[in-house]
């Protein structure tokens, strides 16, 4: 990575790329804990509380996994 930047020679170009991967990093995380607080709880946690800031989503109908 470090050539790219050495040959490219432009700060805007690694600036942009550092914040893709920032709101990438941010997004994922989110996702990934609607997700989490959403799924059947495993061994343990079956009486916890979801936190109040996630949304609940609803499966579809039809659909079982």
């Amino acid at each position: 990575m470090a050539l790219y930047f050495a040959v490219s020679g432009e700060a805007a170009t690694s600036s942009s790329l550092v914040l893709v991967y920032v709101v990438g990093f941010i997004a994922a995380v989110t996702l990934g804990s609607v997700a989490w607080y959403n799924s059947k709880r495993p061994a343990g946690w079956e009486d916890k509380d979801k936190p109040d800031f996630v949304p609940t989503v609803k499966p579809e109908e039809g659909k079982e996994g």
